[in-house]
């Protein structure tokens, strides 16, 4: 028992050190925000005067709450239709073994290999013809065509480890397929489900280049391509471009700590099963 204490403490030890080189950057965005508009921002100097205006300012120059609400829609649309047809495929291909399921579950992982950047021209091009670009429909089926192999990979791993006993006792008991995920695999996989969402909103809220290029219209765009063009125009005001990254960071951070234990429960989940 002795022998684990010093095994104890390095391990907190190191963990307390990753936390401190991960919340550093943070710290001095933070310090940077504070300081007054225009002035000289040198590593993590305190500001002598605290500007609280800064994230006024920077909300209205950059427009923000026209982009943050524009992301929230694109979000709140995506993140559902993922995970459900995550769900669904996943408990397909792993529980009730759909013909020609691997050559399926093959498609999704090379699905995993192909960067936005290599798809995102022939979306446009194919949104085009149908007359989607420019509109949170496009933006909303693409993000969820993008984000779903990764998803159906993630669900479909949690569901092959859940005990066949349980799917074989409801069948015994006379539940349907449908019966059989909703009533028994779901509320045990409330952990998987949040973890995916989280993700899934991260992504989506993050994403960049696919909305710079779908969207047009200035006003449609949201709260990252935003901060992207702020750049260019107040790029030499190092405080007021503090303030805009954290108000683009905020609604991530919101989430996390939100769903911080089903989050870390989910992952933690996946680790042990890989």
């Amino acid at each position: 028992m002795r022998q684990d204490v010093p095994v104890s403490v390095l391990r907190h030890g190191v963990l307390a050190l990753i936390a401190v080189l991960v919340l550093f950057p943070f710290l001095g965005i933070v310090l940077a925000a504070l300081h007054p508009t225009g002035s000289a921002v040198g590593g993590l100097s305190v500001p002598q005067q605290w500007s609280w205006e800064n994230f006024r300012l920077a909300w209205e120059a950059g427009r923000f709450d026209q982009l943050t609400r524009s992301g929230f829609v694109i979000a709140v649309c995506v993140v559902p239709l993922t995970v459900c047809f995550a769900t669904l495929a996943g408990y397909a291909l792993s529980i009730l073994g759909v013909w020609g399921g691997r050559v399926l579950s093959l498609g999704f992982v090379l699905g995993l290999t192909l960067p936005v950047e290599l798809l995102v021209i022939a979306l446009y091009l194919n949104l085009r013809e149908v007359g989607l670009t420019n509109t949170y429909t496009g933006v909303v089926l693409a993000e969820v065509a993008l984000f779903l192999p990764f998803g159906v990979y993630w669900m479909q791993s949690h569901f092959a480890g859940v005990p066949r006993e349980l799917v074989e006792a409801a069948r015994v008991d006379g539940a349907r397929d449908s019966v059989v995920l909703a009533r028994v695999l779901l509320p045990i996989s409330w952990p998987a489900v949040t973890t995916l969402s989280v993700l899934v909103f991260m992504w989506s809220w993050n994403q960049f280049l696919l909305i710079l290029v779908m969207m047009q219209t200035p006003a449609l765009r949201t709260a990252p391509t935003g901060l992207g063009l702020f750049v260019g125009q107040y790029g030499t005001d190092i405080p007021l471009l503090s303030a805009a990254s954290l108000i683009v960071i905020a609604p991530i951070v919101v989430v996390y700590l939100a769903f911080q234990r089903s989050f870390v429960n989910g992952i933690t989940r996946g680790a042990v099963k890989g």
